[in-house]
C-alpha cells in the first residue's frame, strides 16, 4: 500500500467540483435549502481520525511501556486514513463546485445566500477531514522505513 499522493486528492476534488458545478447549473432550483451544518458531519470523522492518531502513534513508534500495534489494526487504520483524506477531497470538490455556482447569485437570491454559508461550513469541514486523514496516515508510518522510498537506490 502506498502513501496518499497530493495529486490523487487534487484530481478527485477537481472531478467532483466540475460534476457538482454542472449538476447545480441544471438542477439547483429543484433542490431543498441546505441545512447550515450539512457538511459539519465530516468534522466527526475528522475528530475520530485525530483521536486514533493520538492513540496509535506511540504504539507505532514502539514507545516504552506501550503495547505495540498489531499489523491488522494498523492496516485497518491506514485504510481509514486513506479513505478519510479521499472522502474529504471529494467533498471539498463538491462544496467548491456548489460555491462556484452560488457565489455569483449570492447578492440577488436569498436561497443562494443561505446555501453559501452551508457550503462554506462544509468546505471547512472537508478540509479538516483531509488534514486529519493525512495526519493519521503519517502517524501510522513505520519508523523503520526511510522517508524516501528511493533513498537506497
Amino acid at each position: 500500500m502506498s502513501f496518499t499522493k497530493p495529486g490523487q486528492l487534487v484530481a478527485a476534488g477537481l472531478v467532483a467540483a466540475v460534476v457538482v458545478f454542472l449538476l447545480s447549473q441544471l438542477m439547483y432550483g429543484e433542490l431543498p435549502p441546505l441545512p447550515l451544518l450539512a457538511g459539519a458531519t465530516l468534522l466527526l470523522i475528522a475528530v475520530v481520525d485525530v483521536v486514533l492518531a493520538a492513540v496509535l502513534r506511540p504504539r507505532v513508534r514502539r514507545k516504552p511501556g506501550v503495547e505495540p500495534i498489531e499489523a491488522l489494526t494498523a492496516a485497518r487504520a491506514v485504510a481509514l486514513a486513506k479513505a478519510s483524506s479521499l472522502a474529504g477531497a471529494i467533498m471539498a470538490g463538491v462544496w467548491i463546485g456548489l460555491l462556484a455556482h452560488l457565489l455569483p447569485m449570492m447578492s440577488s437570491v436569498q436561497a443562494a445566500r443561505s446555501d453559501t454559508f452551508a457550503a462554506i461550513v462544509g468546505l471547512i469541514s472537508a478540509g479538516a477531514l483531509i488534514g486529519a486523514g493525512l495526519w493519521l496516515e503519517h502517524c501510522l508510518r513505520n519508523p523503520d522505513e526511510p522517508d524516501d522510498p528511493h533513498e537506497d537506490e
